[in-house]
């Protein structure tokens, strides 16, 4: 495992994700009014609120009462002060029933968001390979090939339910249907490489988004979760697997 040093280490940059739970469908509000409120953020270099799915990677189904938010911060210091100050991370206190806090190192990265390269200035860090790992794989996908996608996710979420070294994973993205994402928890890098390239349901994906063109741009990057917090589904996947 690889945990954060204090003093200069402190301001290489870091990312989070948060996933948050409300009492009901209103909290769909927040996805407007918090916007202002993170664009003025100090040292939030990137960020997107997401919507999350019902399934295990992109699908259809949505939870109108669990949002995400995925952050790049300039350094530690900037997200102790986001969640001690913010008056979105104070809501999250006060109105969710329950939420689940993760801060991550870029281990690296391929593609873009947005037309950004969010972690150009990360500094990638090195690790092991025997602790656990947190996977992002963001798409926009085009308008002629969303009916093909879509038909393609059962099969992925029914092998992801299954998968040795999955630790947990969820459906998020910007906007319905076309811009979608997966964030996934990993017992480590083994885990990964055997759902990425020696599961058959996902390499037959993966081999007609390459043939036919499905993304117009797309990202995929992973980190080394190093700290978490909360609860998500009822306990924390990362719960006995980061070292203290």
């Amino acid at each position: 495992m690889v945990a954060p040093s204090r003093g200069a280490a402190d301001s290489r940059v870091i990312a989070s994700f948060h996933l948050i739970r409300y009492a009901s469908v209103g909290a769909m509000r927040h996805m407007a009014f918090d916007r202002p409120l993170l664009r003025g953020t100090a040292g939030l270099s990137f960020w997107r609120l997401l919507g999350t799915g019902r399934g295990r990677s992109m699908s259809l189904g949505a939870d109108l009462r669990r949002w995400a938010l995925f952050a790049v911060w300039d350094g530690e210091p900037a997200l102790e002060e986001f969640l001690a100050r913010s008056p979105v991370a104070g809501r999250w206190r006060e109105e969710a029933e329950e939420s689940w806090h993760v801060r991550l190192l870029p281990l690296g990265s391929r593609g873009r968001w947005g037309g950004r390269d969010p972690f150009a200035a990360a500094e990638p860090v090195r690790t092991s390979g025997n602790g656990p790992v947190a996977v992002l794989t963001r798409a926009s996908i085009r308008p002629g090939r969303l009916m093909a996608f879509y038909r393609s996710v059962p099969g992925v979420n029914r092998r992801l339910q299954r998968q040795d070294g999955c630790l947990a994973s969820i459906g998020i993205g910007e906007w319905p249907l076309a811009r979608q994402a997966t964030f996934s928890l990993w017992a480590d890098e083994a885990a990964v490489t055997r759902f990425a390239y020696r599961t058959d349901e996902h390499l037959t994906v993966i081999g007609r988004v390459r043939r036919e063109d499905w993304y117009a741009e797309e990202l995929f990057a992973r980190f080394v979760p190093y700290a978490s917090q909360g609860t998500w589904d009822g306990h924390d996947p990362l719960h006995t697997r980061i070292a203290e």
